[in-house]
């Protein structure tokens, strides 16, 4: 009772201080909800007016407001199949009354401003010089206004004796603009957001922001709250690329299809690089130069229709600029990638990378990927309820876009060095895409640029755990190329390093813990995709004529090749590693599995040796063992490819001992040695004492 009791005096203080210093800006969200089901104007428009008439807190003028609101929609709201009826009741009556978006230009031959009405189809309609003067979004991209439009009374033209004026007569235009009045923010003025944000403390002003949103932030946890704060981030950053990845039913494309009208959701993700950039035919840039933001849905399904899209958008997201044709083109849109995952979490980050969802072109290539700034976890946001939906005050949706897209003209992201250093793990691109998230966050929680020391660390560690998620799953695609992820800051006055990990990391690994049963063997080799990866070998052994049966290599012939190896070199050397082996009335079944999907791996000979001698002595092998290496029939060791990065892949899997052929040793002065100092390495001289050693045989 008493957290209900507090929860909504808080609600009361933030109502108080949002009418003391933005009366006129803020509207109740649940009345959006209840009109906005029957009207089809966009969010913003109907909030405007909901803001101009329901500016109370009583019933009786809340009530009358709504209805004032659904009369005025009603009345006056132009629809596009119905744009002639609307002229044709305009010439009858001469004056008509209707609300439509209005963009203005300037007519230079003509020296005057005409005006275009979207959905009534009208163009170069004269304006007085007044309104674009006045509100000057009428010139940018053009608002939503009431218009009262007259309709001259053509006079007779018999009356000009003189040609020159009976044609000028003929070609003016019969319909005029009496009043105008906007139902958007015609002007914002950031410096009076600034002032107005002075009022609020920090948890007050993140609440406001969600609200404004559309959610209900006292439903959310701290961590929900940041998450969903950072889905605004492309909006107010200049060509920032996000990606949020999670379950379906979290609101992943809401923000930018209803909040702000300056970004557009690109539906299915079928898209061409004339659409997206530019037109060569007639020499017009495409989306990333029309909005603030290009959001793409269902990242599953992103496909270019030309070949060279990928490249160019890589180009894109690195620069800020693409070149088509014979010259270079800049902009300033950001790229949001949003998706679902089929998978647990777990999952995927056993078996393959949080990157999965993407197209394979996308999805495998590193240096797209090493693009995105930023990595939501989507699946840490809970599915919305009607409960995660607010019925209190926020921001008019189009005021909050308009400061927002204000702001993205001022930059802090160098706030951090006056406390903060980074660690030397980040390279050029994650210390960009540090400072972007930082510097957007400072931009939304503090836009008149007043934090502690305290409140700018909150914020740091954050925007490392973001980027640091992008780097996380690059070495697993990438390998020692990635190596150094190990993201940390240090403190300019007491010169302290703090390191940030991602939570997602502690889960499961591959490679248990614990004695694993007789015949299990985990080994580390490249598989058929030429990527590394962890294989799983489980073994039977049965009364029997001395048959060896594999399953799960399907009808690969060089993997069965492999397993009938070391089945071979059994047979002729088994009284060497134990009298007790038998070949000839014991029957061995092995299941080969691949636990990460990239194809299995040829290496077979040796691990496959370890599991029959395993399963034969119903000896299990050494604790959290992965093994590295193979044989050939003659028992000759063969070095491992790539050791840095199988040493790596041991690592993540979970590995805590690694077995490793002594011809290896020679490699290992290239690899970091804090890599190293994260196993016991085993050394094996030859198959036997790879045998020996991995069953922990002295």
């Amino acid at each position: 009772m008493e957290q209900f009791e507090e929860i909504t005096g808080n609600r009361e203080i933030i109502k108080g201080k949002l009418r003391q210093c933005f009366d006129g800006r803020i509207v109740r969200k649940d009345l959006t909800k209840h009109i906005k089901e029957g009207a089809n104007v966009p969010v913003y428009v109907l909030e405007f007016l909901l803001g101009q008439y329901c500016s109370s807190d009583e019933p009786e003028v809340i009530e009358k407001g709504v209805n004032n609101v659904k009369k005025i929609l009603a009345d006056n709201y132009v629809r596009p199949d119905e744009a002639q009826k609307i002229l044709s009741l305009l010439r009858k009556r001469g004056a008509y009354t209707v609300i439509d978006k209005i963009t203005v230009n300037l007519n230079i031959k003509k020296d005057n401003y005409e005006a275009e009405f979207s959905n009534l189809g009208l163009k170069a309609v004269p304006i007085e010089d007044e309104y674009p003067e006045k509100y000057d979004r009428l010139l940018c991209g053009g608002i939503w206004c009431i218009v009262q439009l007259e309709y001259g009374e053509e006079e007779d033209p018999f009356e000009y004796a003189d040609q020159d004026l009976k044609k000028k007569k003929q070609d003016s235009f019969p319909i005029h603009i009496r009043k105008l009045t906007p139902i958007q923010m015609p002007h914002v003025d950031i410096n009076e957001l600034k002032e107005g944000r002075k009022a609020f403390t920090k948890e007050e002003w993140m609440d406001v922001m969600l609200r404004s949103c559309g959610y209900e932030p006292d439903t959310l946890s701290n961590r929900e709250k940041w998450l969903l704060l950072a889905r605004m981030l492309p909006l107010v950053e200049n060509n920032f690329n996000l990606c949020e990845l999670g379950p379906r039913s979290t609101g992943k494309s809401h923000i930018y299809k209803e909040i702000s009208p300056n970004s557009i959701l690109v539906s299915g993700g079928q898209t061409t690089v004339a659409n997206l950039f530019y037109n060569m035919g007639r020499k017009t840039v495409g989306l990333v130069g029309l909005w603030d933001c290009v959001a793409f849905d269902e990242v599953a399904g992103i496909n270019f229709k030309d070949k060279d899209g990928i490249q160019i958008m890589k180009d894109y997201m690195a620069s800020g600029s693409f070149a088509r044709g014979k010259e270079e083109k800049a902009a300033s849109a950001s790229m949001v990638f949003v998706g679902n995952i089929n998978q647990s979490v777990d999952v995927l980050l056993k078996t393959s990378s949080l990157f999965d969802p993407f197209p394979p072109e996308m999805g495998t290539d590193t240096a797209f990927l090493d693009r995105m700034h930023c990595y939501i976890p989507g699946w840490e946001i809970p599915k919305f309820r009607p409960e995660h939906f607010t019925d209190d005050y926020g921001f008019i949706t189009d005021y909050l876009a308009e400061f927002i897209r204000e702001l993205r003209k001022e930059q802090y992201g160098d706030a951090l060095d006056k406390y903060y250093n980074l660690g030397k793990n980040l390279n050029q691109r994650d210390t960009i895409a540090v400072r972007k998230i930082v510097g957007g966050f400072i931009k939304l929680l503090y836009p008149d640029g007043d934090f502690s020391k305290d409140q700018l660390e909150e914020i740091l560690r954050f925007a490392l755990e973001m980027r640091r998620r992008v780097k996380e799953q690059l070495k697993k695609l990438g390998g020692m190329e990635f190596y150094d992820v190990n993201f940390s800051y240090i403190d300019n006055e007491s010169f302290e390093e703090k390191y940030v990990s991602v939570p997602e990391q502690g889960g499961g690994k591959l490679i248990p813990e614990g004695i694993c049963n007789p015949g299990q063997v985990y080994t580390i080799s490249q598989g058929k995709s030429g990527m590394l990866g962890v294989f799983r070998l489980e073994s039977q052994m049965l009364p029997g004529s001395g048959k060896f049966e594999r399953t799960g290599l399907s009808s690969d012939g060089k993997c069965k090749e492999a397993a009938n190896t070391a089945f071979n070199y059994l047979k002729a050397n088994g009284n060497r590693i134990s009298g007790s082996i038998s070949t000839i009335n014991k029957d061995y079944i092995i299941n080969y599995q691949d636990l990460q999907g990239i194809g299995m791996t040829e290496k077979l000979a040796l691990p496959t040796l370890i599991a029959l001698c395993s399963i034969a002595l119903s000896k299990p092998t050494i604790s959290s063992l992965a093994v590295l290496g193979e044989i050939s029939i003659a028992g000759t060791m063969l070095k491992v490819d790539e050791l840095a990065n199988s040493l790596q892949v041991c690592l993540d899997s979970g590995a805590k001992k690694v077995l490793l052929p002594i011809t290896s040793a020679a490699d290992l002065g290239a690899v970091p040695s804090d890599l190293i100092g994260s196993f016991n390495i085993i050394f094996y001289s030859s198959a036997e004492d790879a045998v020996y050693k991995a069953l922990g045989v002295e």
